[in-house]
């Protein structure tokens, strides 16, 4: 991996994590409104896959899609302004934190609805290979969306028209707040049903950026190679509640500890300093990554607050509010 390539997976790891962090505390300011899902431990999966994206590749993800939505290169102030409901938002303030969406990045949605974006994404893989282009679609989800039978349908169709579409498992060990292991029959939740849909079945480690961006590297060529798709499990873990309003209590004690101390971005970090990386130039990508943070943060606490004259608007595809039939 060239040293700027590495010195990127930093940047973007520690960006999601600034950003997170920021939204965290935004929410105890009561200035997010409603709830929202943090990647908070997440960050390698995200900057992984996005390092080894190319322009015009898509990402689809779930209502824990903050972290993807800015690995695309969407500004940090639009994604705090969506959360914030200000006008200045991804979407003016109207789609919040579950449904963060910018076409011109590539991001095709955040999707509330646990599983609902499998078959939406093959139906955008199935366009390139209609259409004849290079682009790939990229799939993020839970490991609660493997017991989902639009899971189980968008894999036999992805491989069945070998789309180009990689499958991307973010397994966190918990759904809700149920872990995984209770309520699947097998121990990987995607990877041993990749085998059942003639896939190989591939984990990787969810808190190492550089094997993350090894894997999708390999699978978005395969991908754009006419080859098919591929699913990928990825063993990551998120140190905060399913939600905001979650605080975590059925987790075992010292399984945050277990996991803190192979923190992605910890690792990397001390990755990159024993690559012969020095500290200032490290300490200056984090100091202008807080910079920047910080700056969004007040543009949006300065920003309006959405006005009531968006309701009305993109209800319908037409850009409109009124039903035709």
């Amino acid at each position: 991996m060239s040293g700027d390539t590495a010195l990127n997976l930093y940047r973007l790891q520690f960006g999601l994590r600034e950003a997170e962090q920021r939204a965290f505390d935004l929410f105890l300011q009561n200035l997010v409104k409603g709830t929202s899902h943090l990647s908070l431990g997440q960050e390698a999966v995200a900057a992984g896959f996005a390092a080894a994206m190319q322009p015009g590749d898509l990402t689809f993800c779930t209502y824990r899609g903050h972290a993807h939505t800015l690995a695309r290169g969407v500004p940090v102030e639009k994604v705090l302004g969506e959360l914030m409901g200000r006008d200045n938002g991804l979407m003016r303030g109207k789609g919040g934190s579950m449904h963060l969406t910018s076409v011109e990045h590539g991001v095709m949605g955040s999707y509330a609805i646990v599983g609902a974006h499998l078959p939406i994404a093959c139906g955008a893989a199935w366009r390139a290979q209609y259409q004849g282009k290079k682009d790939v679609t990229a799939c993020f989800f839970g490991d609660g969306t493997t017991n989902i039978g639009a899971f189980h349908e968008a894999l036999n169709l992805a491989v069945i028209w070998k789309l180009p579409v990689v499958f991307v498992c973010e397994n966190n060990l918990y759904m809700e707040y149920t872990p995984i292991g209770d309520v699947t029959a097998v121990k990987r939740p995607a990877a041993d049903r990749a085998g059942a849909y003639g896939l190989e079945a591939i984990v990787v480690d969810g808190q190492d950026a550089d094997a993350v961006f090894e894997v999708a590297k390999t699978a978005f060529a395969k991908a754009r190679a006419g080859e098919g798709p591929s699913l990928i499990e990825c063993l990551t873990y998120r140190y905060s509640g399913h939600s905001r309003a979650d605080p975590a209590k059925y987790r075992p004690e010292g399984e945050l500890d277990q996991w803190r101390a192979r923190d992605p971005i910890k690792l990397y970090r001390a990755r990159l300093v024993e690559r012969g990386v020095a500290e200032s130039v490290l300490s200056k990508i984090e100091s202008e990554i807080r910079g920047e943070v910080d700056r969004a943060t007040e543009a949006c606490k300065a920003a309006p607050v959405s006005s009531e004259s968006i309701l009305s608007t993109d209800v319908y595809a037409d850009g409109g509010w009124a039903w035709r039939n």
